[in-house]
């Protein structure tokens, strides 16, 4: 039987349960992009978002082996409430919450693909990702957080809703008011020239 050939998450799982090993790694394999994204976007540090991954994991291994695992077709939702569990956390033993770069610098606008520019293109461009994210840091928590989520690591509202433990309208909502905050606070920025 060819493991990456089983369409549902369910299968797998009880492929796992029943000793099949592979059926694990096919999981992970399927979601790591996703899940790893989601985390790193919340801790902006690569060590700390592998480390939290990996503890993802051991979570989901105890949770499966137990025999406690209940969300049967919401693998995904389910692990990401986890992981994001665990970055609040990581982040309340540390006592200081997340911003928006890291301390090595790295900046997600780096990774987007950029078409030949100008010098004065790039220059524009590199300030308005600047403004816009030091923007970002002023927005209240729970809106940050919707934005990051669905922007940067694209999510759905309804894994946004699943992970924040909150309706899907006002998982929207979050978002509606964080982009129209955005727009306020950039009328007063007029030298940023942003396309939301």
């Amino acid at each position: 039987m060819n493991i990456q050939s089983i369409s549902t998450d369910q299968d797998l799982i009880n492929l796992y349960l029943k000793g099949k090993e592979e059926a694990l790694s096919e999981l992970v394999t399927r979601h790591k992009s996703k899940i790893y994204t989601s985390i790193y976007l919340l801790v902006k540090d690569e060590y700390l978002a592998e480390d939290i991954f990996q503890d993802t994991f051991i979570k989901v291994i105890k949770t499966l082996r137990a025999g406690r695992y209940n969300e049967e077709g919401k693998f995904l939702p389910w692990v990401l409430r986890i992981a994001h569990n665990l970055v609040i956390d990581y982040f309340r033993k540390e006592k200081r919450s997340p911003t928006i770069v890291n301390s090595d610098g790295f900046d997600i606008f780096d990774v987007l693909g950029i078409h030949d520019e100008s010098m004065e293109e790039k220059m524009i461009k590199e300030q308005t990702y600047a403004d816009l994210k030091s923007l970002i840091h002023l927005l209240p928590d729970e809106q940050k957080e919707v934005l990051i989520m669905r922007h940067y690591g694209e999510l759905s509202f309804k894994e946004i809703a699943d992970l924040t433990n909150v309706s899907i309208n006002t998982a929207l909502g979050r978002m509606r008011y964080a982009l129209n905050n955005l727009r306020k606070m950039l009328v007063g920025n007029k030298e940023v020239t942003l396309k939301m």
